[in-house]
């Protein structure tokens, strides 16, 4: 990877988006791609779309989602405890003990999840950690102190872990899901430009908000868009480590490549295009089956207006949603190419349905 995108990495992984407040994340993935496309727009919630050859009648969607998962202030006790609702799939499993950046009228104050030490619970009758029992401690003993730090209900709470880097080769943060994925489709459009690729069809790369809780963002803008094709990345479970189940889960593995899904929701043939391009440009690929829908922007996309063609590219990741969500650098690299190859090989009016 080449410095600059290292570092737009970092920094992009590192800053807050929270689902429904992705605004100061959007603005630094604006920033990057800006020179790489033509023109572009941010509709109402925050979805951001640059656009390359905008004049085309021919639109094809690559897409990934800004939204990290949080939580919200929901209760101050008169201790001046806070109490928590998700914003996202957030898992209070993983909450004790971790410091985290609560978003006030006045700006971060930092606070974290306390939890009894474990001298004084009954180890035998512990139970896991719930978002009715974990709090936040912001330094405050009254709630009137707390309100007088800028927090209140409704402010946003995030983890305050960041970006890292593992045996040299892994990629470790909160986050990863899916900001990664719009690193990755920013890097297509810097490809596209230095390598002086002219497409014949209308690019949107799609930076989509609210993924989290239910796909809202790609719902608004492929009814705004009414593309021909999307191409949408996100990450999927890397089934590898302890207490997954590959009968159920799959055999995904971080580093053996992208995976390409098939289910109802995704068009044969467009992702036979991309299993036929992976093998064309020797690129490691592995597949996944979804039962209904596949729970990605994928779904938004297929079923929007009169039907979409729509594939998902999926990144292996380890312990999502967690603060430690894990990528192979090797699959990030992959992933970035495969959408690329396969833009390459899209023609004007591509005609992807079964048959005429």
């Amino acid at each position: 990877m080449r410095p600059e995108s290292f570092e737009f990495l970092q920094t992009y992984l590192n800053n807050p988006s929270p689902t429904g407040f992705e605004k100061e994340g959007q603005k630094l993935w604006l920033e990057y791609i800006k020179p790489y496309i033509d023109e572009y727009f941010v509709d109402t919630y925050g979805t951001v779309v640059g656009v390359i050859n905008p004049k085309a009648k021919y639109k094809v969607v690559i897409e990934a989602h800004a939204d990290e998962i949080s939580y919200f202030v929901n209760y101050i006790t008169k201790e001046g405890y806070l109490y928590l609702r998700r914003n996202g799939g957030s898992d209070p499993l993983v909450a004790p003990s971790k410091r985290v950046n609560i978003f006030g009228e006045k700006g971060i104050v930092k606070a974290v999840f306390g939890w009894p030490a474990i001298h004084v619970r009954k180890v035998e009758q512990d139970k896991a950690p719930t978002i009715e029992t974990v709090f936040l401690d912001c330094g405050a003993s009254s709630a009137e102190e707390v309100a007088e730090m800028g927090v209140h209900v409704g402010s946003v709470v995030t983890f305050e872990d960041e970006f890292t880097v593992l045996n040299d080769k892994f990629y470790v943060g909160r986050a990863l899901d899916n900001r990664v994925g719009g690193f990755m489709i920013a890097e297509v459009a810097r490809m596209l430009k230095e390598n002086n690729k002219k497409l014949p069809f209308g690019l949107y790369i799609v930076n989509a908000v609210q993924e989290e809780i239910g796909l809202r963002g790609a719902e608004m803008v492929a009814h705004r868009l009414n593309p021909d094709v999307a191409i949408v990345t996100d990450v999927t479970h890397d089934s590898q480590s302890p207490m997954y189940e590959k009968k159920t889960a799959g055999d995904i593995s971080c580093g053996k490549g992208p995976v390409i899904t098939y289910g109802p929701a995704v068009q044969n043939n467009l992702r036979d295009l991309i299993i036929d391009t992976a093998k064309k440009a020797e690129i490691p690929f592995q597949r996944a089956a979804a039962t209904r829908a596949t729970g990605t922007d994928t779904d938004a996309f297929a079923y929007s207006g009169s039907g979409v063609a729509a594939a998902l590219i999926s990144l292996p990741l380890k312990y999502m949603h967690t603060t430690v969500e894990t990528v192979h650098r090797d699959d990030v690299d992959s992933v970035t190419r495969l959408i690329y190859e396969t833009l390459l090989r899209i023609e004007d009016g591509h005609d992807f349905r079964y048959f005429t």
